[in-house]
Protein backbone atom coordinates (compact mmCIF):
# COMPACT_ATOMS: atom_id res chain seq x y z
CA UNK A 1 0.00 0.00 0.00
CA UNK A 2 0.90 3.38 -0.90
CA UNK A 3 1.65 6.04 1.97
CA UNK A 4 -1.34 8.67 1.54
CA UNK A 5 -1.21 11.95 2.29
CA UNK A 6 -4.51 14.25 3.34
CA UNK A 7 -4.41 18.24 3.06
CA UNK A 8 -7.09 18.80 5.73
CA UNK A 9 -8.08 21.00 7.96
CA UNK A 10 -11.14 22.94 5.72
CA UNK A 11 -12.99 22.13 7.43
CA UNK A 12 -11.52 19.72 10.24
CA UNK A 13 -14.83 16.88 10.50
CA UNK A 14 -14.57 16.20 7.19
CA UNK A 15 -11.05 15.34 7.56
CA UNK A 16 -11.95 13.25 10.47
CA UNK A 17 -13.66 11.26 8.39
CA UNK A 18 -11.69 10.88 5.35
CA UNK A 19 -9.16 9.68 8.13
CA UNK A 20 -11.14 7.18 9.41
CA UNK A 21 -12.74 6.00 6.44
CA UNK A 22 -9.38 4.93 4.78
CA UNK A 23 -8.57 3.22 8.15
CA UNK A 24 -12.10 1.41 8.16
CA UNK A 25 -12.29 0.34 4.81
CA UNK A 26 -8.57 -1.23 5.09
CA UNK A 27 -9.58 -3.37 7.49
CA UNK A 28 -13.21 -4.44 5.77
CA UNK A 29 -10.98 -5.55 3.30
CA UNK A 30 -8.22 -6.80 4.72
CA UNK A 31 -11.08 -9.28 6.52
CA UNK A 32 -12.93 -9.58 3.41
CA UNK A 33 -9.90 -11.63 1.39
CA UNK A 34 -9.24 -13.40 4.61
CA UNK A 35 -6.01 -12.36 4.88
CA UNK A 36 -3.26 -13.66 7.63
CA UNK A 37 -2.49 -11.60 10.60
CA UNK A 38 -3.61 -8.63 11.78
CA UNK A 39 -5.79 -6.49 9.68
CA UNK A 40 -3.22 -3.74 7.73
CA UNK A 41 -4.07 -0.25 6.97
CA UNK A 42 -1.58 2.57 4.99
CA UNK A 43 0.47 4.81 6.62
CA UNK A 44 -1.06 8.63 6.88
CA UNK A 45 0.25 12.06 6.73
CA UNK A 46 -2.29 15.07 7.93
CA UNK A 47 -1.20 18.51 7.09
CA UNK A 48 -4.08 20.46 8.94
CA UNK A 49 -4.57 23.91 7.57
CA UNK A 50 -6.28 26.71 8.92
CA UNK A 51 -9.71 27.13 7.61
CA UNK A 52 -10.12 31.13 9.02
CA UNK A 53 -6.72 31.61 6.80
CA UNK A 54 -8.15 29.77 4.24
CA UNK A 55 -10.48 31.97 3.38
CA UNK A 56 -8.72 34.79 3.68
CA UNK A 57 -6.58 34.25 1.29
CA UNK A 58 -9.72 33.26 -1.43
CA UNK A 59 -9.25 35.16 -4.50
CA UNK A 60 -11.15 37.13 -7.20
CA UNK A 61 -11.32 34.97 -10.45
CA UNK A 62 -10.59 38.75 -12.41
CA UNK A 63 -7.36 38.93 -10.45
CA UNK A 64 -5.00 36.13 -11.47
CA UNK A 65 -2.62 37.54 -8.53
CA UNK A 66 -5.11 37.60 -5.95
CA UNK A 67 -4.87 33.94 -6.03
CA UNK A 68 -1.12 33.45 -5.18
CA UNK A 69 -1.41 33.10 -0.82
CA UNK A 70 -4.88 30.90 -1.81
CA UNK A 71 -2.51 28.83 -3.87
CA UNK A 72 0.66 28.44 -2.32
CA UNK A 73 -1.07 27.64 0.92
CA UNK A 74 -2.27 24.21 -0.30
CA UNK A 75 0.46 23.57 -2.79
CA UNK A 76 3.15 24.26 0.27
CA UNK A 77 1.11 21.78 2.50
CA UNK A 78 0.92 19.15 -0.96
CA UNK A 79 4.97 19.38 -0.85
CA UNK A 80 5.30 19.03 3.03
CA UNK A 81 3.28 15.88 2.61
CA UNK A 82 6.04 14.74 -0.82
CA UNK A 83 9.00 15.61 1.12
CA UNK A 84 7.78 13.26 4.27
CA UNK A 85 7.25 10.49 2.14
CA UNK A 86 3.78 10.43 1.09
CA UNK A 87 3.12 8.58 -2.60
CA UNK A 88 -0.20 9.52 -3.32
CA UNK A 89 -2.31 12.71 -1.78
CA UNK A 90 -5.66 14.11 -1.85
CA UNK A 91 -6.90 17.59 -0.60
CA UNK A 92 -10.09 16.83 1.71
CA UNK A 93 -12.10 19.98 0.48
CA UNK A 94 -13.94 20.84 -2.66
CA UNK A 95 -13.69 24.49 -3.03
CA UNK A 96 -9.27 24.01 -3.39
CA UNK A 97 -10.42 22.42 -6.67
CA UNK A 98 -11.28 25.12 -8.54
CA UNK A 99 -7.77 26.07 -8.19
CA UNK A 100 -6.76 22.84 -9.29
CA UNK A 101 -4.04 23.54 -11.99
CA UNK A 102 -2.30 26.31 -9.76
CA UNK A 103 -2.14 24.39 -7.30
CA UNK A 104 -0.58 20.62 -8.12
CA UNK A 105 1.83 22.85 -10.76
CA UNK A 106 5.56 21.38 -9.46
CA UNK A 107 4.26 18.51 -6.91
CA UNK A 108 5.94 14.93 -7.36
CA UNK A 109 3.28 13.39 -6.13
CA UNK A 110 -0.37 12.00 -7.73
CA UNK A 111 -3.11 14.42 -6.58
CA UNK A 112 -6.30 12.87 -6.87
CA UNK A 113 -9.06 15.33 -7.61
CA UNK A 114 -12.19 15.08 -6.23
CA UNK A 115 -14.06 16.66 -8.74
CA UNK A 116 -13.00 13.87 -11.39
CA UNK A 117 -14.29 11.56 -9.10
CA UNK A 118 -17.18 13.13 -8.74
CA UNK A 119 -17.63 13.27 -12.45
CA UNK A 120 -16.48 9.34 -13.02
CA UNK A 121 -19.22 8.39 -10.56
CA UNK A 122 -21.92 10.79 -12.34
CA UNK A 123 -20.78 9.03 -15.71
CA UNK A 124 -21.31 5.57 -13.54
CA UNK A 125 -24.83 6.50 -12.46
CA UNK A 126 -25.92 7.63 -16.29
CA UNK A 127 -26.28 11.10 -15.16
CA UNK A 128 -26.37 13.68 -17.89
CA UNK A 129 -27.02 16.89 -16.07
CA UNK A 130 -26.04 17.30 -12.13
CA UNK A 131 -26.70 20.41 -10.05
CA UNK A 132 -23.55 21.45 -7.99
CA UNK A 133 -24.53 22.26 -4.22
CA UNK A 134 -21.26 23.83 -2.13
CA UNK A 135 -19.47 26.64 -1.46
CA UNK A 136 -20.00 30.14 -3.21
CA UNK A 137 -17.02 29.31 -4.99
CA UNK A 138 -17.92 25.59 -6.05
CA UNK A 139 -21.33 26.20 -6.98
CA UNK A 140 -20.42 29.04 -9.42
CA UNK A 141 -16.75 27.44 -10.63
CA UNK A 142 -16.05 26.77 -14.65
CA UNK A 143 -13.63 24.25 -13.27
CA UNK A 144 -16.32 21.87 -12.00
CA UNK A 145 -18.50 22.51 -14.95
CA UNK A 146 -15.57 22.05 -17.35
CA UNK A 147 -15.00 18.70 -15.61
CA UNK A 148 -18.25 17.19 -15.58
CA UNK A 149 -18.54 18.49 -19.75
CA UNK A 150 -15.46 16.63 -20.16
CA UNK A 151 -17.54 13.56 -19.77
CA UNK A 152 -20.21 14.80 -21.39
CA UNK A 153 -22.58 15.40 -18.37
CA UNK A 154 -24.10 19.40 -17.71
CA UNK A 155 -23.69 20.50 -14.10
CA UNK A 156 -24.43 23.68 -12.90
CA UNK A 157 -24.85 25.80 -9.60
CA UNK A 158 -28.44 27.48 -8.65
CA UNK A 159 -28.97 30.25 -10.49
CA UNK A 160 -30.94 31.79 -7.88
CA UNK A 161 -29.40 33.67 -5.22
CA UNK A 162 -31.86 32.72 -2.50
CA UNK A 163 -31.39 28.91 -2.71
CA UNK A 164 -27.24 29.44 -2.61
CA UNK A 165 -27.78 31.10 0.04
CA UNK A 166 -30.01 28.41 1.83
CA UNK A 167 -27.14 25.94 1.13
CA UNK A 168 -24.27 28.29 2.70
CA UNK A 169 -26.36 28.85 5.36
CA UNK A 170 -27.00 24.91 6.05
CA UNK A 171 -23.04 24.55 5.64
CA UNK A 172 -22.18 26.49 8.13
CA UNK A 173 -24.50 24.97 10.23
CA UNK A 174 -23.10 21.42 9.30
CA UNK A 175 -19.21 23.22 10.14
CA UNK A 176 -20.60 23.82 13.89
CA UNK A 177 -21.70 20.32 14.01
CA UNK A 178 -25.82 20.99 13.72
CA UNK A 179 -26.79 17.82 12.43
CA UNK A 180 -30.36 18.27 13.05
CA UNK A 181 -33.10 18.89 10.29
CA UNK A 182 -30.14 18.95 7.54
CA UNK A 183 -31.57 16.14 5.00
CA UNK A 184 -34.88 17.74 4.99
CA UNK A 185 -33.45 21.05 4.45
CA UNK A 186 -31.27 19.78 1.59
CA UNK A 187 -34.09 17.79 -0.33
CA UNK A 188 -35.71 20.66 -0.06
CA UNK A 189 -33.57 22.89 -1.46
CA UNK A 190 -32.71 20.91 -4.50
CA UNK A 191 -36.00 20.66 -5.21
CA UNK A 192 -36.90 24.18 -5.42
CA UNK A 193 -34.09 24.34 -8.13
CA UNK A 194 -35.22 21.49 -10.18
CA UNK A 195 -38.41 23.00 -10.41
CA UNK A 196 -36.48 26.32 -11.03
CA UNK A 197 -34.10 25.55 -13.87
CA UNK A 198 -34.36 21.52 -15.13
CA UNK A 199 -36.87 20.11 -17.59
CA UNK A 200 -35.84 16.44 -16.06
CA UNK A 201 -34.78 15.93 -12.29
CA UNK A 202 -30.63 15.81 -12.04
CA UNK A 203 -28.51 14.54 -9.84
CA UNK A 204 -27.64 16.21 -7.46
CA UNK A 205 -23.39 16.72 -6.63
CA UNK A 206 -22.95 17.56 -2.80
CA UNK A 207 -19.71 19.75 -3.56
CA UNK A 208 -19.03 20.47 0.01
CA UNK A 209 -17.18 17.86 2.11
CA UNK A 210 -19.49 18.82 4.73
CA UNK A 211 -22.60 18.23 2.82
CA UNK A 212 -22.65 14.50 3.10
CA UNK A 213 -22.89 14.99 6.99
CA UNK A 214 -27.01 15.61 6.55
CA UNK A 215 -27.06 11.53 5.39
CA UNK A 216 -25.56 9.95 8.40
CA UNK A 217 -26.53 6.93 6.89
CA UNK A 218 -25.46 7.68 3.52
CA UNK A 219 -22.15 9.67 4.37
CA UNK A 220 -19.72 7.09 2.97
CA UNK A 221 -21.27 6.12 -0.32
CA UNK A 222 -20.57 7.82 -3.26
CA UNK A 223 -23.91 7.61 -4.62
CA UNK A 224 -27.22 7.03 -3.07
CA UNK A 225 -31.06 7.99 -3.60
CA UNK A 226 -33.28 9.91 -0.64
CA UNK A 227 -36.59 11.26 -1.17
CA UNK A 228 -36.33 10.21 -4.56
CA UNK A 229 -33.40 12.53 -5.00
CA UNK A 230 -29.84 10.94 -6.56
CA UNK A 231 -26.97 12.42 -4.93
CA UNK A 232 -23.54 12.16 -5.60
CA UNK A 233 -20.90 12.34 -2.30
CA UNK A 234 -18.34 14.00 -3.55
CA UNK A 235 -16.42 12.60 0.27
CA UNK A 236 -17.05 9.11 -0.73
CA UNK A 237 -16.49 8.88 -4.30
CA UNK A 238 -12.69 11.08 -3.80
CA UNK A 239 -12.37 8.29 -1.03
CA UNK A 240 -12.51 5.32 -3.55
CA UNK A 241 -10.20 7.17 -5.42
CA UNK A 242 -7.61 7.38 -3.01
CA UNK A 243 -7.96 3.56 -1.96
CA UNK A 244 -7.49 2.63 -5.74
CA UNK A 245 -4.58 4.79 -6.42
CA UNK A 246 -3.01 3.44 -2.85
CA UNK A 247 -2.95 0.18 -4.04
CA UNK A 248 -5.96 -0.50 -1.65
CA UNK A 249 -8.86 -1.52 -3.82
Amino acid sequence: MKKIGIVGGVGWRSTAEYYAEICRRSEELHLARRLPGLPSTPEIAIESLDLARALEWLGNDRDERSWLRFDEYHRAALLRLAAGGSEVALIASNTPHHRWASIVRAVPIPVISIVDAAAREAIRLGAREVLILGTALTMESARFRDAFAKHGVHAVGPRSAAASERVLALIEELQRGHRKGATGRLTRIARAVFADQFSAQPAVCLACTELPLAFPVQKMVPSFQHAGVTYINTVAAHINAALDCAGIL
